[in-house]
């Protein structure tokens, strides 16, 4: 070998040696309890950056301080052809939950999944609405990925050769009990980039792990009262005056009814979008809108962002889209200024600039069929599937910061998101439809980042309209999203008055809704969550710790080492059991501790499996001991800023009891600079007799409760 020949041979080597050697990670607390590492070069696009959002340092910087969770040797990366490989530490006993927004399972481990942006289509493969690429592990720690990249996951699902925990080598000849899945140590992601940021969230408790995900994120989203009231979707070619007839009937029959949501036909054309009102079914949309809320009604606007030809302002934009169409509509680049200026200029004008509330952005979830494809180019030169996996949060971003600008809050929906979008008041829907995967949605939300609606929209039977429209109440969201079947919820005469009781049961839950949700903005305390997250509920209960050795002894120990998917927590003190048509009964896994019924107060049991049969006229939920529930009377529309209602502090259980109890002016962004209150309510018990008392709020700050009182939920 020549000379020339052997150095080049040996530079070869060198390089190739380098560029498969271990990346250095240099860890940084960048915020309390939060741990950040640059692995070799970034890309300047990420989740963060999309979002444009900052820490929510005062959050926590209150929460209990962390060390940091893993053996920072254990964590490796390393850069080959391109592309980021990640390492983290898996323990035997650990669970891991989270990496998006997933409709069958909760506990990920074992799992392969590509996190993309798309619409749901049945399978938990990691195409979903939000493909969070942040996780937690029972053992009290978070990993987040700041990437703007379709990642793969491989969650305890790959065995390197050289483990440190190889598993055990079966023989499928003779062994029965032979695993084709054998067991891993390791949570392995591929970024197909030259680098990436990740963090690590400290606990102590996988709630901890969550709550610093959330205020790393800018806290939970706040929405106004009214977004917590009843919305009702109308028919894709409704017009004015149906609008108003509609308002009527709910209000006529008594059922409450807080913001109507128009879907497409609004629009003079629609896939693809004009953006402009159709004159002949909405000929004065300011008169129409001023009148609404004069009836303490507020309008919802259905669009997706793809512009037609027709659009007013298609001309304009054509030089910032991108360079393939959706529907033949051109795709605006919202990541330029023109681009995102003339799009959200058109959705201020005549919409948010005379009242409309706020919007459902649809079909920005995917559908590799008619979404652009991953070939397309952007004028700002980010690529076709990092603008996939955040025009979501981009939509979000910005339509938000139209109702900033006026200071009035907004909520919504939308069909895609990621992290970063924690802190926008939407909620995520989408076209699927079984009950039982709503709900294991709905716990995963608390995972991914997101609030999830499980709307309800058409049904077969009058149980069915009942037991949809029950979980629909214990939601981020009480949507109904009925205007392609044209179901209401008087449609059955034989279940309208349970119908009625639980709609307004909602509204007189308002301010507990409300107090759960400042906790989301403040603490980062996800409003609906697993019961993983909750105190008192084990992740894993190995066979040696049940009480007598034996899991089939001991039915609470057995049913929580399974994948609870059907049940969850709603706020601080509810836990809610969905019943689903068809069914009779259904058990219940209560945590630790002294549970009481919800309806009755009677007790139930204490770390314990129960069989609850409710009936039709009732959902299972379940108080924990000590709970405190504010409840108002019941109303047709959420108070008006400042109006004052009456609170009943609901009280549960036996030991004494502290709740926080939120208050501001329910429609302004006013709460961010301070003006908001949150008094102490207590109940103990004094002579026999349980006493409440709440403290008062400093002056100055917001009050909006009339005359208080306590009800002892006692037996």
């Amino acid at each position: 070998m020549s000379i020339m020949r052997y150095i080049s041979y040996s530079i070869l080597i060198c390089f190739f040696c380098t560029k498969l050697a271990a990346q250095k990670m240099d860890w940084q607390e960048i915020e309390p309890g939060v741990w950040k590492a640059t692995i070799g070069k970034p890309e300047r696009y990420n989740l963060l950056t999309a979002s444009g959002v900052a820490p929510y340092h005062k959050g926590l910087l209150k929460l209990e301080p962390s060390k940091f969770p893993l053996i920072k040797s254990e964590i490796t990366a390393k850069i080959v052809d391109g592309k980021t490989y990640l390492r983290f530490p898996l323990d035997k006993t650990e669970q891991l939950f989270g990496f998006g927004l997933n409709f069958k399972s909760v506990n990920q481990r074992g799992k392969i999944l590509e996190l993309h942006v798309d619409h749901y289509n049945g399978s938990d493969n990691g195409r979903t609405h939000a493909p969070t690429p942040f996780y937690v592990s029972s053992k009290g720690y978070g990993i987040f990925i700041n990437s703007a990249r379709y990642l793969k996951i491989y969650a305890g699902a790959a065995v390197q050769r050289d483990s440190k925990n190889p598993p055990e080598v079966q023989d499928r000849n003779t062994d029965a009990n032979w695993n084709p899945h054998p067991y891993s140590d390791g949570v392995e992601i591929l970024v197909p980039a030259e680098g990436v940021e990740i963090y690590v969230l400290g606990g102590p408790t996988s709630m901890n792990a969550v709550q610093r995900f959330n205020l790393f994120n800018g806290g939970g989203c706040l929405p106004p009262r009214w977004g917590l009231g009843f919305t009702q979707r109308m028919e894709r070619l409704t017009n004015a005056a149906e609008v108003f007839k509609e308002a009527a009937d709910f209000e006529q029959r008594g059922y409450p009814l807080d913001f109507i949501g128009l879907e497409p036909g609004w629009q003079s054309k629609s896939y693809p979008n004009t953006f402009e009102w159709d004159k002949k079914r909405f000929p004065e949309p300011e008169k129409m809108v001023s009148a609404l809320r004069k009836k303490n009604i507020r309008l919802n606007l259905w669009i997706n962002p793809y512009v037609s030809p027709d659009a007013p302002f298609y001309k304009k934009l054509l030089p910032y889209t991108a360079s393939h169409t959706v529907w033949a509509g051109v795709v605006p680049d919202i990541q330029t200024d023109s681009g995102k200026n003339i799009l959200f200029g058109a959705l201020n004008k005549n919409k948010v600039d005379i009242g409309i509330s706020g919007y459902k952005i649809d079909e920005v979830d995917g559908g590799d069929g008619y979404l652009w494809p991953d070939l397309a180019t952007f004028p700002s030169r980010l690529s076709a599937e990092q603008m996939r996996q955040t025009y979501g949060v981009l939509m979000q971003r910005y339509t938000t910061e139209l109702y900033q600008q006026k200071n009035q809050r907004t909520y919504g929906l939308v069909r895609g998101s990621n992290a970063g979008g924690v802190s926008f008041p939407y909620v995520i829907y989408n076209d699927y439809y079984n009950h039982q995967d709503f709900i294991t949605a709905l716990i995963n939300s608390g995972f991914a980042g997101v609030l999830w609606t499980p709307e309800v929209r058409a049904s077969n039977s009058p149980e069915e309209w009942v037991r949809r429209f029950q979980s629909n109440v214990f939601s981020p969201m009480a949507m109904i999203n009925a205007w392609a079947s044209g179901t209401k919820p008087w449609t059955f005469p034989e279940v309208a008055p349970i119908i009625k009781e639980f709609a307004l049961l909602r509204m007189q839950m308002m301010p507990y809704w409300y107090s759960e949700f400042a906790k989301y903005h403040f603490e980062g305390i996800p409003p609906f969550r697993a019961m993983n997250l909750e105190n008192g509920f084990q992740n894993i209960l190995p066979v040696q710790e049940s009480k007598n050795n034996n899991l089939e002894e001991n039915p609470y120990a057995k049913a929580i080492v399974k994948e609870i998917k059907d049940q969850y927590m709603a706020g601080e003190n509810l836990l809610v059991a969905p019943i689903f048509t068809g069914q009779k009964s259904r058990t219940v896994i209560l945590p630790k501790g002294k549970w009481f019924d919800f309806y009755t107060g009677k007790y139930v049991g204490d770390g314990e499996v129960i069989t609850a049969n409710p009936g039709l006229d009732k959902i299972p939920v379940y108080v924990k001991d000590g709970g405190i529930i504010p409840m108002m009377q019941p109303m047709l529309h959420a108070p008006k800023s400042g109006e004052k209602v009456d609170i009943e502090f609901r009280y549960y259980g036996s030991k004494p009891a502290s709740y926080q109890f939120y208050d501001d002016d329910g429609e302004t962004y006013n709460y961010e600079k301070g003006e908001f209150s949150i008094r102490t309510v207590k109940v103990s018990k004094v002579n026999g007799k349980y006493l409440g008392s709440i403290t008062n709020p400093l002056r100055g700050q917001p009050n909006t409760t009339n005359k208080i009182t306590y009800k002892m939920m006692t037996l």
